[in-house]
């Protein structure tokens, strides 16, 4: 299984992807995401500026699966060429721009592409369980509430790492717990 994109929805997908037990790649655009992408659980990692991704995961066999969460539709085509026979592009990531694809790589491969929406009270409950089992934590970035205009601001300018957590009473002091702690130390803070 192959994951395009290593931000928000990205870190999750690895994660569980991983703790699923699929052999897991990551695909994203640039080497600064590969350690980040190697400790969230990749197998390996495809840095689609130095090429293109669909060769090396061929090479690997293809992906039965590759979910793309990086909402550019100019990115998901050519991973087309990345499934395995009867393999399937799930697109996670909403693009404006449309998603061209090679029909060859379709009809002779057998190979789909279908879209998915999550967030229904079953998919929560059974994401919170799951992450709960197998310890999948998000990775976030907490501002105080008042400061909820610049926590949107972030995110719209794809700058949050991963997800915004508006909080309140920040004056009280709060124990990272283990996972935070990782966490501010794969994004690189102390």
């Amino acid at each position: 299984m192959a994951v395009q994109g290593v931000g928000g929805l990205g870190h999750l997908a690895i994660q569980f992807a991983r703790r699923m037990g699929f052999r897991t790649v990551a695909i994203a655009r640039g080497q600064e995401k590969e350690p980040l992408a190697l400790a969230l659980g990749a197998m390996a990692y495809i840095d689609t500026q130095t090429g293109d991704a669909a060769t090396p995961l061929q090479q690997m066999g293809g992906a039965k699966v590759i979910l793309a969460t990086a909402a550019s539709g100019s990115s998901m085509g050519p991973l087309v060429g990345g499934l395995a026979p009867r393999g399937r592009l799930v697109v996670a990531g909403a693009s404006p721009e449309p998603i061209r694809v090679d029909i060859g790589q379709l009809i002779f491969g057998l190979r789909s592409v279908e879209g998915t929406l999550s967030g229904t009270p079953a998919d929560i409950q059974d994401t919170l369980a799951f992450s709960a089992l197998a310890q999948v934590r998000p990775m976030i970035e907490t501002l105080d509430l008042e400061r909820a205009a610049q926590a949107c601001a972030r995110m719209m300018q794809g700058k949050a790492r991963f997800r915004m957590v508006l909080v309140t009473n920040q004056s009280r002091v709060r124990r990272a717990t283990d996972s935070e702690e990782k966490n501010q130390t794969l994004l690189g803070h102390e």
